[in-house]
C-alpha cells in the first residue's frame, strides 16, 4: 500500500506540479569569481577552438580525386647469365599504369627458356626422395611447380626429387640477390599527376600549378623546403623521407605511401589551396618478425619458337609499390553552421550556472540556508465561485 502510495504520489507530482526559475542574487565572491571563469573559458572554446581553429563558421566538403602516374629512368646491369642490358620503362614498371598505385620492379629472379616437359621438381621435405615409393603420380601441392609423375630422377649430384611435368627447368627462388638487380633505380623519378574537385563548391585544380612551366617541370625534383610544388618526386628521396633505406628495401621490396592533403579554405585566393606531400612505409619491416617479407609476384614472357615450341621467361619480381593517397577537405562560409555554432555556443553558459548551482547547493557551508533562499513552494488554493484575495478586492471597491 505505502509502496502504491509513493508510486501515485510521483505521479500526481508529475502532471500537477510546475517549476519555474527563480533569480537569486548570491553575494560570494568565490561563488561569482568561479561563475566568470566557467563563463570565460566556455567563451575562450566558442572563439578559439570552434570558430578560429575548427572554422566552424564554414560548410565543408571531401575531396574527389584522380591520380596518372609517369615513372622515367635508365639502369645498366652487366652479368654473366645476361649480358650487357639495359633496363627501360616498359622493362621495371608493372602494370603499365595502376589505379593510385604504381609498381617499380628493383630486384628479380629469373628462369629462362622454360618449356612444357618432365623434369626433376626444386627439393624440399616434400618432394626429396630416394626411390620411386616415394613419389605419387598425379600428386599437387600447393607449393608444387607441376603434377608428379611418380618416378625419383636425380635433381642434383646426390639429390634425388620427384619428377613432374610443368614448366622446365624450374625455378629456383632459395636465395634472393643481394644487393638488388636494379641497384640504379633510387634515381628514377616519379610524376604524379592529380586533380581534385570539390563537388559542393565547385571548385577544380590540380598539383600541377598554374606557376609552374614547362621549363620548370622538365628540370625541378620535389624538396621539402626548395621546390615543395614539384610534382616529380626522386625514389631514393621518398624512402629516404619515410625513415627508410633504399637499397636495404630494394631487396626484397615494400610499400611505401605517397600522401598528398588538399586542406583549403575557399574563403581565401584558389592560390592558396595547394598540395602538401607527405611519405611513410606501409608495411613496416618488423626486424623481430622476418616471415615473408616485403612485396613480390611472378609474371611470365611467352615465345615461340622456330619450330613452333612454346617456352617463356619466368621473373620472380621484388620492388616497391608506391600507393598515392589523397586526402583533403575544403571549408567556406555558409550562414547556417553559423548560427547552429552560435547557438550552441549560448547554449555552453548554462553550463556556468548549473556547475555554480551545484557548488552552492551541496558544497557550501550555508548550503541550507541557500536552499531555502533558492526554493520556494506555493499551494494551489482552490478558489470558490464568490472569493476574491484581498488585493484585488481592494483594488476594485469591493468590500
Amino acid at each position: 500500500m505505502a509502496a502504491a502510495g509513493g508510486c501515485c504520489g510521483a505521479l500526481y507530482s508529475f502532471l500537477f506540479e510546475y517549476d519555474t526559475p527563480r533569480i537569486v542574487l548570491i553575494k560570494s565572491r568565490k561563488v561569482g569569481l568561479m561563475n566568470r571563469l566557467v563563463q570565460l573559458a566556455i567563451l575562450a572554446y566558442v572563439i578559439g577552438w570552434v570558430f578560429v581553429w575548427e572554422k566552424g563558421y564554414q560548410e565543408t566538403d571531401s575531396v574527389v580525386s584522380s591520380v596518372t602516374t609517369k615513372v622515367k629512368g635508365l639502369a645498366v646491369t652487366n652479368t654473366s647469365r645476361l649480358g650487357l642490358r639495359v633496363w627501360d620503362v616498359a622493362d621495371y614498371v608493372i602494370p603499365p599504369q595502376g589505379e593510385n598505385a604504381v609498381f617499380i620492379m628493383t630486384n628479380l629472379i629469373i628462369t629462362l627458356n622454360q618449356t612444357q616437359g618432365y623434369c626433376a621438381e626444386f627439393p624440399d621435405k616434400t618432394t626429396l626422395c630416394s626411390s620411386d615409393q616415394n613419389c605419387t603420380a598425379g600428386f599437387i601441392s600447393t607449393h608444387s611447380n607441376g603434377v608428379q609423375t611418380g618416378r625419383c630422377v636425380q635433381y642434383k649430384k646426390q639429390t634425388n626429387t620427384c619428377e613432374i611435368f610443368g614448366w622446365c627447368p624450374v625455378e629456383n627462388d632459395e636465395t634472393v640477390p643481394r644487393p638488388a638487380f636494379l641497384q640504379e633505380a633510387e634515381n628514377f623519378t616519379l610524376l604524379v599527376k592529380n586533380n581534385i574537385w570539390y563537388p559542393k563548391f565547385k571548385f577544380t585544380k590540380r598539383n600541377i600549378l598554374p606557376t609552374i612551366n614547362k621549363t620548370y617541370l622538365q628540370s625541378c625534383k620535389y624538396h621539402p623546403k626548395t621546390d615543395p610544388f614539384c610534382p616529380i618526386f626522386r625514389l631514393r628521396d621518398m624512402v629516404d623521407a619515410a625513415g627508410q633505406d633504399f637499397q636495404e628495401m630494394a631487396v626484397e621490396g615494400g610499400v611505401m605511401g605517397l600522401q598528398i592533403n588538399w586542406d583549403c579554405d575557399l574563403d581565401r585566393p584558389a592560390s592558396h589551396c595547394v598540395p602538401k606531400y607527405s611519405f611513410r612505409r606501409i608495411d613496416n619491416k618488423d626486424s623481430s618478425h622476418t616471415v615473408s617479407p616485403g612485396y613480390n609476384f611472378r609474371f611470365a614472357k611467352y615465345y615461340q619458337t622456330a619450330e613452333g615450341v612454346e617456352t617463356r621467361t619466368l621473373i620472380k619480381a621484388y620492388g616497391i609499390r608506391f600507393d598515392i593517397m589523397v586526402f583533403g577537405k575544403a571549408g567556406k562560409f555558409d550562414i547556417i553552421p553559423t548560427m547552429i555554432n552560435i547557438g550552441s555556443g549560448l547554449a555552453l553558459f548554462g553550463v556556468a550556472t548549473v556547475l555554480c548551482d551545484i557548488i552552492v547547493l551541496y558544497f557550501m557551508k550555508k548550503k541550507y540556508y541557500y536552499r531555502e533562499k533558492k526554493y520556494k513552494y506555493v499551494e494551489d488554493y482552490e478558489l470558490g465561485a464568490n472569493e476574491t484575495y484581498g488585493s484585488q478586492a481592494e483594488c476594485c471597491g469591493v468590500r
